[in-house]
């Protein structure tokens, strides 16, 4: 069946609605993890068997993920906090490094970022321990580690510029990019073996 166009503005706007679902999920911030693991699972259904799940099946999903992941959030919350509370006093003088210190730290955040990116991609297939499956393709492959922080630091970029209302649109497509990323990866794998 050939490619038309209504099919690539049907999927844009399918991951515009799951960006404003998983966003609207993530507001209550011990919900996070639960919601970006749903939004990932949701979407690693799409792309594997060609269908979203059900209502009652990201509920469900939802719910088994909840306690889990319920740190998820305000992990992520604090260690931000900290990266600016660090990046301040290093502008201020408050403490020795300068713009070298300043780079070392956002460098980190970066890298951060995107192994963040990386389990949540993770987390969206049936397998477990989404952060240590997360942490060995870091440490065995550091181009996904690479690639990830690449989509998380384009999304950054991309959320400077435009209006607050699409940030949940955008969420959505970062998402996508990191399940792109991690498809790619393994197709070169499997063609490599």
């Amino acid at each position: 069946m050939p490619h038309d166009w209504r099919d690539s503005l049907r999927f844009a706007a399918d991951l515009a609605l799951l960006g404003i679902l998983v966003t609207l999920a993530c507001l209550p911030v011990v919900t996070a993890g639960a919601a970006l693991g749903t939004g990932s699972a949701a979407l690693h259904r799409l792309l594997s068997i060609g269908r979203w799940p059900t209502a009652a099946e990201c509920l469900l999903d939802f719910r088994t993920r909840l306690v889990p992941g319920l740190f998820a959030g305000p992990l992520v919350l604090a260690a931000a906090w900290l990266v600016v509370v660090d990046v301040a006093a290093l502008r201020r003088g408050d403490v020795p490094g300068g713009a070298a210190a300043v780079a070392a730290v956002l460098l980190a955040a970066a890298l951060g970022a995107g192994f963040a990116a990386l389990v949540v991609g993770l987390a969206g297939s049936p397998a477990p321990h989404s952060v240590r499956r997360a942490g060995a393709l870091a440490a065995g492959r550091p181009q996904a580690l690479a690639a990830t922080t690449g989509v998380a630091l384009v999304a950054a970029a991309l959320a400077a510029f435009v209006h607050p209302v699409l940030l949940p649109v955008l969420a959505g497509f970062a998402l996508f990019a990191v399940h792109a990323v991690l498809f790619r990866l393994n197709r070169l794998e499997g063609v490599r073996r």
